[in-house]
């Protein structure tokens, strides 16, 4: 690993990632028979020190904030700020969906509104960049809203229910599909053959296999997932994703009847821009495919230590552990990863830092295998292989499956490749 570490890393994320590089530090014996123990305590008691330290913005930690009274109105202003969101929101640590909500609300909303009043060029490249900015946050906040039902105190459920209806579409999402696709399909297929996201049938490291994957989603998905639901024999279901899809289209389409410009720039563009992130996003979260097992969620999924997908994307960089519990809160994904650190070794799991799903796509797609090897986080018997090695190993996680594997490792394998029966709540931690 010879990347360095990035300064702007969570505090939650810095304590594992110092945790697991003493590691690998030589004369330590983890991962070949005993776990190595020098400071595993002193991260515990970092990390449960940190637990119930709310977040209020993306870009800065608690520590960073003039919360002291020695900080005159901006401290005052930012104390009572925080005090009455944490009654609004569910956990008090969630004061920054609060904050993401309001700016959406303030900037987003009035912008689109004022488009349709009177539109220009410029201010509608200038929204369009905005929403790009915000759209990998929004749908993060989103991700937990749809994974655990709301993210606001019960008293606000009509508003908690109502807000995603309005900023859905100006983020690129169309009604619910979202919820449909990831919640109902994704997480109960796994990356495995049914799953319509899923990588195992393409070249992970080649261009062509990419945009079949990117524009298949693009231009299928909205009759490929009712039909999904319909042969699983859950029809209400199939009835809603397709209602959800053909609503939001027929909505778009009317008001680009009714004009034009505005709603290339508010709806359309966005749509696009959405739909082809949410695939490079998951083509990098599932590219790396285990060929022994791909069934574990060890192995078909990866974890990145890094700043955009952690700090600014709600800790989706902890891809491995959302799947071992997809309602885990997002905040104690730190804490379960390192309290499960041995399971993760012997699942043979991977690790990387100071690198997100978009470049770890890029990077794939360029077969640019020693620069991801420069990026792993080794663990257990990774840790005693060469760079070339570990790129010799990613190599073979992106190579596409023949039918006749899918059935053997799929179908044959003891067990069901649906993961349907996995209990609707948090599994033990």
């Amino acid at each position: 690993m010879d990347t360095p570490i990035h300064p702007f890393l969570l505090q939650s994320d810095l304590a594992v990632l110092q945790n697991l590089l003493q590691d690998i530090k030589p004369g330590t014996a983890l991962g070949s028979t005993e776990t190595n123990h020098h400071d595993n305590q002193s991260t515990l008691d970092k990390l449960a020190a940190l637990k119930d330290e709310p977040t209020i913005f993306c870009s800065y930690d608690l520590k960073d904030l003039p919360l002291s009274k020695d900080e005159g109105l901006l401290g005052f202003l930012l104390q009572r700020y925080i005090s009455w969101a944490q009654t609004i929101v569910r956990n008090p640590v969630d004061v920054v969906f609060l904050t993401h909500i309001l700016l959406y609300f303030n900037t987003s909303v009035p912008s689109a509104l004022y488009l349709y009043y009177h539109f220009s060029y410029v201010h509608g490249v200038c929204h369009w960049i905005m929403q790009l900015y915000y759209c990998g946050s929004f749908t993060l906040m989103l991700h937990n809203h749809i994974h655990n039902n709301g993210i606001l105190a019960k008293r606000y459920a009509l508003f908690d229910y109502a807000w995603p209806y309005i900023l859905e579409p100006l983020m690129g999402h169309t009604w619910d599909s979202y919820f449909y696709h990831h919640v109902k399909h994704h997480h109960v297929e796994g990356n495995g053959p049914e799953d319509l996201s899923s990588t195992i049938r393409y070249q992970r490291d080649e261009l062509l296999d990419f945009l079949c994957y990117v524009g298949r989603f693009l231009a299928f998905i909205w009759i490929e997932l009712p039909m999904y639901f319909l042969r699983k024999n859950k029809y209400g279901l199939a009835a809603k994703a397709a209602a959800s899809e053909l609503t939001s289209y027929g909505f778009v389409y009317f008001l680009a009847r009714l004009n034009f410009y505005p709603t290339l720039f508010v709806f359309i563009l966005p749509f696009i821009q959405m739909r082809i992130g949410l695939m490079v996003g998951n083509f990098g979260q599932h590219a790396l495919v285990d060929d022994i097992d791909p069934k574990s969620d060890f192995r078909s999924s990866i974890t990145l230590i890094d700043v955009p997908s952690n700090r600014y994307c709600f800790n989706d960089g902890w891809h491995t552990s959302h799947h071992l519990n997809p309602r885990r809160h997002w905040r104690d994904h730190p804490t379960a990863f390192f309290k499960a650190k041995r399971e993760y070794i012997e699942g043979r799991a991977l690790v990387f830092h100071n690198i997100d799903y978009l470049m770890m796509t890029y990077r794939i797609l360029m077969k640019d295998y020693l620069y991801l090897a420069d990026c792993i986080v080794p663990m257990g018997e990774q840790i005693h292989m060469s760079k070339q090695e570990l790129a010799d190993m990613l190599r073979t996680k992106t190579r596409k499956f023949s039918e006749e594997e899918i059935q053997e490792k799929f179908y044959k394998a003891k067990g069901n490749t649906s993961r349907e029966n996995l209990p609707n709540k948090p599994l033990a931690e």
